[in-house]
C-alpha cells in the first residue's frame, strides 16, 4: 500500500534508491507535500487542494452541481472516495456561499461517517457545521471541513484502514479538478489556467492509485482512472516559453470529467 511516496526514507534519513525515469525528485515531492499539507502519516488535505478555488471564482455553480444519491455504496472504497467528494462538495458551497445547503451536506457527512467507522467523531464536526453556517463563520465552516477529513482518517488508522485515506483525499481532489477545469474552461486566462494544470499533483496520485492493494488497485474503474490520471499529467505540461491554451484546458476538463465518472462507478 502506498500512502506516500519515499516518505518513510526522507524522514529517516535513510538511502532512497535512484530514481526511475519520470519519477518525481525529493525535492518536488517535498514540496508538494509542504504545499497540499501532507507528511508520512496523512493524505494531502482536501482543504489545501481546494484552496484555489478562491482564486478562480466566478464557478459555474448550475455546471458543477452534484446529487448525492439516495442509496450510500456497500463497498468501503466507494464509500471512502465518494466521501471525499462529498468534503470537496462541503468547501464548494462554502466558497459560493451556498449556506443553506450546508445542512444536507452535514446529514450526508453523518451518513458515510457512520458507514466507515467513523460516525461519533463525525458527528462532532456536522453539529459545529450547522452552527457555524447560522453565524455565517466562512472560516470556522473549512475548519470543520478540514478537521472531518482528518478525524475519519484518525479512526481508519485504527481500523488499519490506511488505503481509504488515500481513497479520501483522492475523490476530493478529483472533484476539485472537475469544478477549477469548467471555471477556467468558462472564463479562460493563461493564468487561471496555471492553477488547474498540476502535472506534480497527477503524478502524485497517479502513483498513489498504483500501490493501493490489489482489491482496489485491479477494480476495472480504478485501472481506468489510473490510465486517465497519467494522460493528464502529461496533458497539463506547460512547454518552456509556451503559454496555456484554451484548448489544452478544455482537454484537461473533458479528462477530469471522465475521472469523476470512473471515480464514481460502483463496485457490483
Amino acid at each position: 500500500m502506498l500512502c506516500l511516496p519515499l516518505a518513510a526514507a526522507e524522514v529517516s534519513g535513510a538511502a532512497t534508491p535512484a530514481k526511475e525515469a519520470g519519477e518525481l525528485p525529493d525535492d518536488a515531492l517535498s514540496h508538494l507535500r509542504e504545499e497540499l499539507g501532507i507528511n508520512e502519516f496523512t493524505a494531502p488535505s482536501i482543504a489545501k487542494v481546494f484552496d484555489t478555488l478562491q482564486f478562480l471564482m466566478p464557478i459555474p455553480m448550475t455546471e458543477v452541481a452534484r446529487k448525492m444519491p439516495a442509496r450510500m455504496p456497500l463497498d468501503r472504497a466507494d464509500l471512502a472516495i465518494e466521501l471525499g467528494f462529498l468534503i470537496a462538495d462541503g468547501f464548494l458551497v462554502v466558497q459560493a456561499g451556498q449556506m443553506e445547503k450546508v445542512e444536507e451536506l452535514a446529514k450526508d457527512l453523518t451518513r458515510y461517517g457512520k458507514a466507515l467507522g467513523a460516525g461519533e467523531r463525525v458527528n462532532r464536526h456536522s453539529a459545529s457545521l450547522l452552527d457555524s453556517a447560522k453565524k455565517g463563520n466562512v472560516a470556522q465552516l473549512k475548519a470543520e471541513l478540514s478537521a472531518t477529513q482528518k478525524d475519519v482518517e484518525e479512526e481508519l488508522k485504527t481500523l488499519k484502514d490506511a488505503d481509504l485515506s488515500v481513497l479520501i483525499s483522492l475523490g476530493g481532489w478529483i472533484r476539485a479538478l472537475e469544478v477549477a477545469a469548467a471555471a477556467v474552461d468558462k472564463q479562460f486566462s493563461p493564468e487561471r489556467a496555471r492553477k488547474v494544470l498540476r502535472e506534480d499533483i497527477a503524478d502524485y496520485y497517479t502513483e498513489s492509485v498504483a500501490g493501493l492493494e490489489p482489491r482496489i488497485s485491479e477494480r476495472a474503474n480504478y485501472l481506468e482512472m489510473r490510465d486517465i490520471l497519467s494522460g493528464l499529467r502529461n496533458a497539463m505540461v506547460i512547454e518552456e516559453g509556451k503559454e496555456p491554451t484554451k484548448a489544452q484546458l478544455a482537454e484537461i476538463r473533458q479528462q477530469a470529467d471522465r475521472l469523476v465518472k470512473f471515480a464514481l462507478m460502483r463496485q457490483q
